[in-house]
């Protein structure tokens, strides 16, 4: 994980994409330099000694910027001048960045040294907003967001963002519906991608040796709906009040490039949970993507060519690699002799430093905590379940319920997810300790953790509650998302863990 984490959901920095549409020519290229990259990935995989590394993670932070009532402003551009910093790009609207946060070994108290980078980059940045009268913001889905705050004016001038919203406008060859049920369900088409960018994100990156990567990825994938319950944090979109975690379906449904006919098969979802158990390793993962997907940007790399030393670039598999966006997903990187990682995307940004670190903390501590037994796991909860279990996590957050194997009666059970949370957070803390991670640190993370389960709140559950006190008082919805969002700013820049967050008076 030495060396900045590339790009998720864009294209590999290495390549610069010039061109918005492809032919048959491009295509066929494309998915010849595929073929011979998976053979090349699958004769590294091989290599004694590949991926050796202590354990470390790196995250990407997606952030909204807003003005003083809270609405989205198109100063990405600006504040990545102003910045200077290398670790700061844009994303696909004009009102989202993300901070690339810098590589941490966990035994060296990496996790508190990313909660001090989070708050260190985010004093910066909000200083330079200042000078702006912005703001930025670690939401999962910015609640004062409009519907005339998305279309192609929104949309960062870069080209590959440009490809991206061809590619996937042509692929689709209609418009993008939208359909999420909830309080007050939501309905509505758009001729576009840019929904896509309405959902912000803390996106974590494990550094995996290639030994331990199927077994890491499939204790990722089953503790995910439990991260999610906990941690969601995007109750509502347009003023709607829907999921827990309603970046999940709306994520989904504004890239679905497919088009469904019951009598004929269709590609699967571009986001999606997985297609089932990693049985064998990481290979079989970019396997199956190379296989199931095609190319979405065929944009051969002809700039770098593949050196006799060193690890390949495999530029055009990582660029495939970053059009399918699955929740849990393989990644390859040829930075410190190369290396594999698992990056999990599911977690929303926000609500505080300290939050995301421990939601973080929680994620890999359990994962790692029940790796060693995922082969009686796996095969206690079928693939299918541990897909319910993520879209019940993000629709109903902590009053969802789950089907979870029992240790004690060696069955399936049908629990409620704050008693599944509460039973692991010792597994949590044990895989930590193994993590290497300092005792004083895996107390402070997993404390944040049991807080929330104490008194039942998370970050959708602050939101949607301090929203209905400030209606009851006498406020319209608008005014009282705008009230809501501001003293989620202040709470926020506090680095106040949200279960002690008071509500509005």
């Amino acid at each position: 994980m030495d060396g900045q984490l590339r790009g998720t959901g864009v294209p590999p920095m290495g390549i610069e994409i010039d061109k918005t549409s492809f032919d048959a020519r491009d295509r066929r290229e494309f998915s010849r330099r595929l073929e011979l990259q998976l053979q090349q990935l699958a004769a590294v995989l091989d290599k004694p000694g590949f991926g050796k590394a202590v354990e470390s993670i790196g995250a990407e932070l997606e952030l909204y910027i807003v003005d003083a009532q809270g609405r989205p402003l198109y100063l990405n551009d600006a504040l990545q001048d102003a910045a200077a910093d290398p670790q700061l790009t844009v994303e696909l609207n004009k009102y989202n960045l993300e901070y690339n946060l810098s590589p941490q070994v966990l035994s060296n108290d990496g996790l508190l040294a990313t909660e001090q980078e989070i708050i260190t980059k985010l004093g910066e940045l909000t200083a330079l907003a200042a000078e702006r009268d912005s703001a930025v913001v670690p939401i999962g889905i910015l609640p004062t967001l409009r519907q005339e705050d998305l279309g192609d004016h929104c949309v960062t001038d870069r080209e590959r963002y440009r490809a991206l919203v061809s590619q996937l406008i042509a692929w689709r060859g209609s418009d993008f519906h939208i359909s999420i049920d909830g309080e007050d369900p939501l309905q509505l088409t758009m001729a576009d991608i840019t929904l896509e960018g309405a959902n912000t994100s803390f996106q974590v990156h494990q550094r995996v040796t290639p030994d331990h990567f199927a077994a890491t990825f499939n204790a990722i994938q089953l503790v995910t709906p439990l991260a999610i319950a906990i941690s969601a944090n995007s109750p509502s979109l347009f003023g709607h009040q829907l999921w827990d975690e309603t970046r999940i379906p709306l994520f989904k449904q504004s890239i679905d490039t497919r088009d469904i006919d019951r009598y004929r098969w269709s590609e699967p979802p571009r986001v999606c949970f997985g297609h089932g158990w990693a049985r064998k390793g990481a290979f079989e993962l970019f396997e199956q993507t190379v296989r199931l997907y095609p190319p979405l940007l065929p944009a051969c790399d002809e700039s770098a060519l593949e050196h006799s030393e060193g690890p390949p670039t495999l530029a055009e598999l990582r660029l495939h690699q970053s059009t399918v966006w699955l929740w849990n997903r393989a990644v390859y990187d040829d930075v410190d002799q190369g290396h594999l990682r698992v990056e999990m995307r599911s977690l929303p940004a926000g609500p505080t430093p300290v939050d995301m670190v421990a939601s973080a903390a929680f994620m890999l501590g359990l994962a790692r905590g029940l790796r060693d037994d995922m082969d009686r796991l796996m095969a206690a909860l079928p693939f299918s379940l541990a897909e319910y279990n993520f879209y019940r996590a993000a629709q109903h957050g902590l009053d969802s319920r789950m089907v979870w194997p029992s240790a004690q009666q060696h069955r399936l059970q049908d629990a409620a997810v704050a008693d599944i949370i509460a039973a692991m957070l010792p597994v949590a803390e044990d895989g930590l300790a193994q993590l290497g991670v300092p005792r004083a640190s895996r107390d402070r993370y997993l404390n944040v953790i049991d807080a929330r389960l104490g008194v039942r709140r998370n970050g959708a559950r602050w939101q949607r509650e301090a929203t209905q006190a400030l209606v009851a008082r006498g406020q319209s919805k608008p005014e009282a998302l705008k009230d809501m969002l501001s003293l989620y700013r202040e709470y926020s820049a506090e680095n106040m863990p949200v279960a002690q967050w008071p509500m509005p008076s």
